[in-house]
């Protein structure tokens, strides 16, 4: 339909009923809109409604390509608007924690000011005193920080002047801080298992001399402030004991388990040897046997039935792990009159072991009070050894098996709970010890 009748469409108002004014003014605003559209398809040379609907169409699509646009721009500003957020989140964290670095750096340089340095503590190692090694730590730092390391006067003037005196008595306070912190270090450092008493009164020593130093100006160091440090010291030789202990009992396991290789290995050899005696026999036997000689295979009959008790007993003692030979031993020249070590030992030759204990790490062999055989020597050992508790050398590794005590007290021990010895000698002849000393014993 052509443009030119569009004006007959578009009045949806009943023209009858206006006034003539009303239809004058309707007809110069209709007069209007016909000209703007006239102007509209004579600018895009539109003919049609078609026209108009494919101009709109193309518009539509312009606006929406344009909106599309604009949403991917806004959507790549929020990105980088998202971006900056995080690069400055990223920047504030990494300024605190360079802060929270510095502020530790600068605590670091005034402890190392005073001569407090992190060096390597032997408890550091400790899975059981690691924790309170720390905490007594941060206690150290914690009074240097507070300034309640070092005791000083009040009031003290230098040349008249209060401030010089505080001045004065501050330097002084921190030299004589740093000497004693240093000496700290080097007893914690040069300690040894068992020498606690020394390191701490190495300590305690220089806590003095710094107050003789000081005395001028009434500078020592705080009494709290030097537990902390002989504390210190005590851990470290704690874990250092410790670590002395375990070495000790793992060494004494591998002694014993040498001791059962060495029982077990000789009970093998001796039932191998038992078994070709028993053959050389047997042979024997068949052999006596088949010459008529009855006499004799009465004589080897005897002697193999001699050998398969002896295979039996070394059967026994292979399967019961708990049978062994009981000794109790002294050594008057090594440890006294009041000293004597019971143990036990699966060994066909009990002896072997005795002499071994009294190799060259003792000054003379050892007297043997008893050594009997028991089907359950475990027993006897563990029942003697928990009598004699109260009386035993070292409470920290029981695998020496030492007791103040004597072979009488031991016999008595023994019959107190109606165990077999046979032979049971209650003086000690130590025969090597009294011929060193000349003190001969006299029956």
């Amino acid at each position: 339909m052509p443009v030119a009748n569009a004006q007959a469409i578009i009045v949806p108002i009943a023209i009858d009923r206006l006034s003539k004014r009303d239809a004058r003014d309707l007809a110069t605003r209709l007069q209007a809109e016909c000209e703007r559209l006239a102007a509209i398809v004579e600018k895009h040379g539109l003919k049609t409604f078609a026209d108009i609907d494919s101009y709109r169409a193309q518009a539509e699509a312009a606006m929406a390509a344009e909106r599309a646009a604009l949403e991917v721009r806004l959507a790549e500003l929020n990105r980088s608007l998202q971006e900056v957020g995080m690069r400055r989140q990223s920047a504030e964290t990494e300024v605190a924690a360079l802060n929270a670095q510095r502020i530790e750096i600068a605590a670091t340089i005034e402890l190392q000011n005073v001569g407090l340095f992190d060096f390597e503590h032997p408890a550091q190692s400790s899975a059981q005193l690691a924790t309170q090694l720390e905490s007594l730590r941060s206690s150290i730092k914690e009074r240097i920080r507070l300034k309640q390391a070092v005791i000083t006067a009040t009031g003290f003037t230098f040349n008249g002047s209060t401030a010089l005196g505080k001045k004065f008595t501050d330097n002084m306070a921190k030299v004589l801080l740093r000497a004693y912190n240093a000496e700290a270090e080097n007893a914690i450092k040069t300690t040894r298992a068992g020498n606690l008493q020394v390191a701490q009164t190495r300590l305690t020593r220089a806590a003095e001399q710094i107050a003789k130093s000081g005395e001028m100006a009434s500078l020592r160091i705080d009494p709290q402030f030097h537990f902390l440090r002989l504390k210190e010291i005590e851990l470290a030789n704690e874990h250092l004991m410790t670590v002395q202990r375990e070495k000790e009992l793992e060494r004494e396991r591998r002694a014993e388990l040498r001791e059962q290789q060495k029982a077990e290995q000789e009970l093998r050899r001796e039932g191998e040897r038992l078994q070709k005696e028993k053959a050389h026999y047997a042979a024997a036997i068949a052999a006596l046997a088949a010459n008529g000689d009855l006499d004799g295979v009465e004589r080897m009959n005897a002697k193999l039935e001699d050998v398969q008790r002896a295979i039996d007993d070394v059967d026994y003692r292979t399967a019961n792990i708990r049978a062994g030979y009981v000794y109790v031993i002294s050594n008057v020249g090594a440890f006294g009159e009041r000293m004597v070590k019971i143990g036990m030992t699966r060994r066909l030759e009990p002896m072997d072991r005795v002499n071994e204990l009294g190799d060259a790490s003792v000054p003379f062999r050892f007297d043997v009070h008893a050594l009997f055989f028991a089907d359950d020597a475990v027993g006897v050992e563990a029942m003697l050894h928990q009598t004699f508790a109260a009386q035993r050398v070292n409470r920290v590794n029981l695998r020496r098996e030492f007791f103040y005590t004597t072979p009488a007290e031991v016999l008595a021990a023994l019959k107190a709970q109606s165990i077999e010895v046979v032979e049971y000698s209650i003086e000690a002849l130590a025969v090597e010890f009294r011929a060193s000393t000349g003190n001969v014993l006299v029956s």
